[in-house]
């Protein structure tokens, strides 16, 4: 395959969520098809895209037929089968790399890169075995928290400990083995940076942003991130750092914890396009899911300038998805859906965004008027 892709080339994308539809809106503005792999008939990729293959993400026979139908492969969510992508990579250039998507599948493999990269992490422990829980509680002291290795996501596959009480349970509950116990961080904030990388080496980091959580499920974006200067610069430079240290071909979101001393500490990391960097469409010239399509087809990456504040906040369950005529009869919000067809709880049903002149970003209040009948949450 010659890069940068032609004009109607296809761009296969494995995954058939939000964020595959969002990119292959993206990809069709720049005179791509894309070709969605999916094992859900009606996905929110699939409504948007120009082809579809129903199948699971680990039958030989449905990833050579997807490959035979697409220019180069990427992902939209981690949890695919990393030995079905090193499938595909011997069949089409897949990008990021499926080494890439391994570190990212294991918080060991992930942890131990980013500490070897001399990227700061919160202090942390691989344990395998209920002993090796009590030894490392013992290190790192409680509270901690206990997660899965692998599959964790929106709060999913951990659990806080308190007391030593709680670990001879929590090891039962969480599975598989073995498990990573993390020391409990009193962060300031959670921020994060979406970057892009290109085969050539070039970079193009979006600004810092502010997460704040509802039920461990991302519930408001602030852009740009309300913190000091120093501090979003680092977080910027640290996430950086992370895309070159992986080599990574393709779109890179750094999640990190600021300490109430202004250090910047890495939590986990996504290669993909990511529901923090969602206020980019509206408030970028070229948005995350741009950047992830040229990265991949070879593109030149613009600059990841924003032209707007922004502040971002997640439409989440049937309560949320409720709202959705008054969120259209609100003028200033941005109102974005996703075509899922059922709202069940917990589930990224849309997004709004409200944007803001550079600059004008209000505190809480404001963005709490600003979003009408939304209102953000804390953090969790």
């Amino acid at each position: 395959m010659t890069f940068p892709l032609p004009p109607n080339a296809t761009i296969g994308i494995v995954g058939g969520g939000q964020l595959g539809r969002m990119s292959a809106l993206a990809a069709a503005r720049l005179g791509y098809r894309c070709h969605i792999l999916t094992p859900e008939p009606d996905s929110p990729a699939g409504q948007v895209a120009a082809g579809v293959t129903l199948g699971d993400y680990e039958d030989p026979e449905v990833l050579r037929a997807f490959a035979a139908r697409v220019d180069v492969i990427t992902f939209e969510f981690e949890n695919v089968s990393a030995a079905g992508l090193d499938l595909l990579a011997s069949l089409k250039p897949v990008r990021p790399s499926p080494a890439v998507l391994r570190l990212s599948q294991d918080r060991v493999a992930e942890k131990t890169f980013l500490n070897a990269a001399g990227v700061p992490t919160a202090p942390w422990r691989a344990v395998d075995s209920l002993d090796a829980l009590h030894a490392a509680a013992a290190a790192l002291g409680l509270p901690a928290i206990l997660k899965t290795t692998r599959l964790g996501y929106d709060g999913k596959g951990q659990a806080l400990l308190r007391a030593e009480a709680e670990l001879a349970p929590a090891f039962a509950d969480l599975a598989p083995h073995p498990l990573v116990l993390e020391s409990f961080v009193d962060f300031a904030c959670e921020v994060s940076v979406v970057v892009a990388r290109g085969a050539d080496g070039a970079l193009a980091a979006f600004d810092t942003v502010q997460n704040s959580h509802r039920d461990h499920i991302l519930d408001t974006t602030l852009a740009p991130a309300p913190i000091p200067p120093e501090t979003a610069a680092a977080a910027q430079a640290m996430a950086r750092h992370v895309a070159e240290a992986l080599e990574l071909v393709g779109l890179l979101a750094v999640e990190m914890f600021v300490t109430a001393d202004g250090r910047v500490l890495v939590n986990e990391i996504a290669p993909r396009p990511h529901n923090s960097g969602h206020w980019t469409i509206d408030a970028c010239p070229a948005s995350q899911f741009e950047l992830h399509v040229r990265a991949v087809a070879g593109l030149p990456l613009p600059p990841a300038t924003r032209h707007s504040d922004a502040v971002m906040k997640n439409l989440v369950g049937p309560e949320e998805t409720a709202l959705w005529p008054a969120i259209l009869a609100t003028p200033g919000l941005i109102p974005h859906l996703y075509g899922k067809a059922e709202a069940r709880p917990g589930r990224k049903m849309g997004h709004v965004t409200r944007l803001f002149p550079p600059g004008a970003l209000p505190g809480p209040f404001g963005i709490a008027d600003a979003l009408g009948p939304l209102a953000p949450a804390g953090n969790d």
